[in-house]
């Protein structure tokens, strides 16, 4: 099917506490959303995907929820989210939620009973798991698996009520939902109609193919100077992955899905797994979420950083953009709440090349055949924070991998930060830069994670202002996925794949093609490509240069979109 509107559409990330504090609180809020909607329409993004905005202790910045139907005060309450809602659909616009559901908060009501005794009637609505035979409860060594948690440290928590461990993937606030129990999938399928009655236009599903664990829940295997056990055969796509999401399809979205969309967030998903999940006939999701081209440029030690290989990254989006030709989708994303700055990451994010390479980036990224994303602030080519110490870092993650890795692993410290500052995750959390004034304009009060000091320079009010900025850059990307089928439905050809440098390909529908080269370098280069006289003469539909290269030689972060037609 090629009629499918998600195809075509952008969707824009909003990380809600870092996005707009409409109080003064430090905290972003549903009414800072708001009082930006037009930001958004002007950019002419389709989608606004919301990060979690539920009742929450913000154990993990609100993937931790404590009650999925309501708003947590942090942000508003529902009479906040129904404006904003109201607000977005106004514009033209749709709002899809972050759905949490592989495991809920230590403090929703669900846990709270299924902790309160060993017969309570929702005991098995968690994995709970004796200490293992002849060892004693609660001393070390006695958990159920060798399992590692995400954040560090087991994956299982002693809870001394009762003399078991429960299972949590990530924090141990986190208890992981059993979904072999039917009465959770239920409950989660009732949950997720009450938003879509309410105007929701879909999910976006968090580490959804975490769901489904193998029951014997094995032991895994111990990497080389690692405390824990690697769990991820036992809960990565596991058995009923593909029985549960088309349950819930068949449940939730049957009868209403064609307005909608659903996207899984799947760590680890193979190619031939994603076909599967993504295939319309089966009924499941509508595209995944993986994450193969953002772990490109990490090695087998992960205290130690790997420059990016752009064979490597070529390779890794040749293979999926091949494999989901016929069937399936993919999103395409550079940033998200969980990734650094691109711009600092795989671009240079120093004052020469820091917008140039942020648009070269955008244009190799958004001509891929797949969905866009656009992690809030990405349009404006905003950077990582230079973080000098760990105090400054608030996420979960990086304060407990870091704890692990100088106090069980032996790093040092400076080892350990030189890797949190160019990959943690707070380089994406920090305040939205919306102009020159105190906190980038974000908060008039104490932000939760400061502004980055770069925001006198880099702000979406000088972009605006701007006609060659980023933010106007992305406008005629977004607007090119609009009104060029060959983007949406052409066909894929990779160039130059042994090339470290250049990355060039061609999209072709019908009797149009397209010729597609970032420059990801410094350097001067020329594309040799066959062909180049013919390309050097077409159409040139975008460049964030201001004169196209001449014989297909790129400029440094030089990018340009060529189009020509056949017969």
């Amino acid at each position: 099917m090629t009629d499918l509107w998600w195809k075509s559409a952008v969707v824009y990330q909003i990380y809600p506490r870092s996005f707009a504090d409409s109080d003064g609180d430090g905290m972003g809020d549903l009414r800072g959303v708001i009082n930006h909607l037009d930001h958004l329409a002007e950019l002419g993004v389709d989608v606004i995907w919301l990060s979690p905005i539920y009742q929450s202790p913000q154990d993990d910045n609100g993937y931790d929820i404590s009650d999925y139907q309501q708003i947590d005060p942090l942000f508003g309450d529902l009479e906040a989210f129904d404006e904003l809602l109201a607000g977005v659909h106004h514009r033209g616009m749709k709002l899809i939620m972050d759905l949490v559901v592989n495991h809920s908060s230590d403090e929703h009501q669900w846990f709270a009973e299924s902790r309160s005794s060993r017969d309570n009637p929702k005991r098995d609505w968690y994995w709970w798991r004796p200490a293992r035979p002849g060892m004693e409860p609660g001393t070390p060594g006695a958990e159920p698996t060798n399992w590692g948690s995400v954040f560090g440290g087991s994956a299982w928590q002693f809870d001394e009520k009762t003399g078991e461990y429960y299972l949590h993937l990530f924090s141990v606030k986190q208890p992981d939902l059993n979904w072999e129990n039917p009465e959770v999938r239920e409950a989660v399928y009732a949950m997720m109609r009450w938003w879509l009655d309410r105007g929701v236009d879909g999910f976006r599903m968090d580490v959804i193919n975490m769901i489904s664990k193998d029951v014997t829940l094995p032991d895994g295997p111990v990497q080389a100077g690692a405390s824990y056990g690697d769990g991820s055969a036992g809960f990565l796509n596991g058995p009923r992955n593909h029985e549960f999401l088309h349950e819930m399809y068949e449940q939730v979205f049957a009868g209403r899905k064609e307005s909608l969309l659903t996207v899984g967030e799947m760590p680890g998903v193979t190619v031939d797994e994603a076909i599967k999940f993504t295939d319309q006939s089966r009924a499941e999701v509508d595209m995944v979420f993986q994450f193969d081209h953002v772990w490109a440029d990490r090695g087998p030690d992960p205290w130690q950083l790997v420059p990016l290989k752009l064979t490597t990254l070529k390779g890794i989006f040749g293979r999926w953009q091949a494999g989901l030709a016929q069937v399936g989708w993919n999103s395409l994303y550079w940033n998200n709440h969980d990734q650094p700055r691109v711009v600092s990451r795989y671009g240079d994010d120093g004052p020469d090349f820091r917008a140039a390479s942020a648009k070269m980036l955008g244009t190799v990224l958004h001509l891929h055949r797949g969905t866009p994303y656009i992690y809030q602030g990405e349009e404006l080519g905003m950077t990582n924070y230079p973080f000098r110490s760990i105090d400054e870092f608030r996420d979960i993650e990086a304060l407990g991998q870091f704890s692990q890795a100088t106090e069980r692993e032996g790093r040092t410290p400076d080892e350990v930060l030189t890797v949190l500052r160019a990959r943690g995750r707070d380089n994406a959390r920090t305040p939205m830069q919306w102009d020159d004034s105190p906190h980038a304009g974000f908060t008039t009060g104490t932000p939760w994670l400061a502004a980055n000091p770069n925001y006198s320079v880099i702000n979406a009010a000088a972009d605006r202002a701007d006609p060659d900025s980023v933010f106007h850059y992305y406008r005629k990307l977004i607007d090119l996925r609009h009104t060029e089928p060959a983007v949406v439905n052409g066909d894929f050809t990779m160039l130059l794949p042994n090339d470290e440098r250049l990355y060039a390909y061609t999209r072709r529908l019908a009797d149009t093609e397209l010729l597609v080269i970032g420059n990801f370098s410094a350097e001067t280069v020329r594309a040799g490509i066959p062909g180049a006289a013919s390309w050097s003469s077409a159409e040139v539909l975008l460049s964030n240069a201001s004169t196209p290269p001449a014989d297909l030689t790129m400029g440094p972060w030089q990018a340009v979109v060529y189009r020509r037609r056949h017969g």
